[in-house]
């Protein structure tokens, strides 16, 4: 054995939000496992940062997330208690948009199915409880108890941490200029000369997954997404008390958004890509987008529409054509496991990505059990299957 090559049990490439939470999860079953980031530990140049995330349970996506989400539910409140800096804010959610829209039938369709805690608010209910928020009179509201935020910088910090904790060794600021899959093992090698042998190899490279996974022909796309911070122009106690939301319109177009903290009231549109190469991505941001987001929230958050700027950053969605997540394992090399795609959706699994895939790494499973995500559904032998949308 070339003794100038680490051995190890399994190898996590690329440590953002699954990648620790894999880390995690496979140090604290015992693995020898070794983690290798390119930048530094909840970096900004991924899809990991901008302070907060969307967790949700009545999924208007597809009903079928549901129940990997009370799962993920119970290892959010585990990190949380963990960690030293709170993760996990549970504030309600909104849900707005006309009755056939996805988001509010959709939403509705997933509690319903699943029994959660939800309410259908009418006209009145919304003026009375979130008088910040303006419905057009074809509009409804609907309401879930156990939705809220995770702050996506600590809980990559706080996986990272406890992976450390239970031994698992972080090469950042470490680029791979090469993997070997063999049959019995995987040998990465990295741009300062290190080696490192495992049997089992874990990707999950966020933006960098068309780039890495090519040979595949997985038709991801890489896109460009911009996140505001608007001091609210009134109702500044309305918008620090407001549930997490998200609003479509009669075209589909859909903005999300968080209660105000000292940074402000974040809103973003959900989908409205520019295509972009991870390792070129523009991060100044127009005076022109920051004018079609005020246009946007004019009618339905209008104190943000008239508010004061104060932040703007850019950040990357990877998605499908399904928008539909891709976990598996590798179609041509069974010592590798896939992890991307996650569609600008993804962030509020991390905990529960990162138990499958530790437990694949673990079973050798071939799949992680839900077919809307194995990787193989994009190839011509087979077609795509669970496309539908909730």
């Amino acid at each position: 054995m070339d003794s100038s090559v680490i051995t190890t049990d399994v190898i996590v490439l690329g440590l953002g939000a699954m990648g620790s939470a894999t880390l995690d999860a496979l140090s604290r079953r015992g693995a020898r496992v070794l983690g290798i980031e390119q930048f530094g530990i909840a970096h900004d140049r991924g899809s990991s940062h901008g302070g907060s995330r969307i967790v949700r349970q009545s999924y208007f996506e597809h009903p079928d997330y549901v129940p990997w989400l009370r799962d993920a539910y119970a290892l959010w409140r585990d990190l949380d208690s963990w960690w030293s800096e709170p993760i996990l804010h549970l504030c309600g959610g909104l849900y707005m948009g006309p009755s056939a829209s996805r988001t509010f039938s959709g939403s509705l369709l997933a509690a319903r199915q699943h029994r959660l805690p939800h309410e259908v608010l009418s006209p009145t209910a919304m003026r009375q409880r979130h008088p910040h928020i303006t419905l057009a009179e074809e509009e409804h509201a609907f309401f879930e108890d156990l939705a809220g935020w995770v702050v996506p910088e600590e809980t990559i910090r706080a996986q990272a941490a406890r992976a450390r904790e239970h031994g698992a060794t972080i090469w950042e600021h470490t680029a791979v200029t090469h993997v070997d899959a063999h049959p019995e093992h995987v040998i990465v090698t990295c741009a300062d000369g290190r080696r490192a042998r495992a049997g089992t190899l874990v990707l999950t490279p966020g933006a960098w997954a068309p780039r890495l996974l090519g040979d595949l022909g997985l038709p991801l796309s890489v896109e460009r997404q911009v996140m505001y911070w608007f001091e609210p122009a009134q109702d500044a106690e309305a918008y620090a008390r407001s549930p997490i939301y998200v609003h479509e319109t009669e075209a589909g177009e859909l903005i999300y958004g968080f209660p105000a903290t000292e940074a402000g009231a974040k809103v973003a549109f959900f989908r409205k890509p520019t295509p972009t190469d991870p390792d070129h991505l523009n991060r100044t941001i127009s005076k022109e987008e920051v004018a079609v987001m005020r246009r946007r929230l004019r009618g339905t958050l209008p104190a943000l529409a008239e508010g004061r700027l104060l932040d703007a950053k850019a950040c990357m969605y990877t998605s499908t054509p399904d928008e539909h997540f891709v976990i598996g394992r590798h179609p041509h090399h069974q010592r590798v496991l896939l992890a991307c795609g996650f569609s600008g959706h993804g962030f509020k699994f991390t905990p529960k990505v990162g138990e499958v895939l530790a437990a694949m790494a673990e079973s050798g499973a071939e799949t992680c059990g839900v077919e809307l995500f194995d990787p193989r559904r994009f190839s011509e032998a087979r077609p795509a299957r669970g496309e539908r949308e909730g």
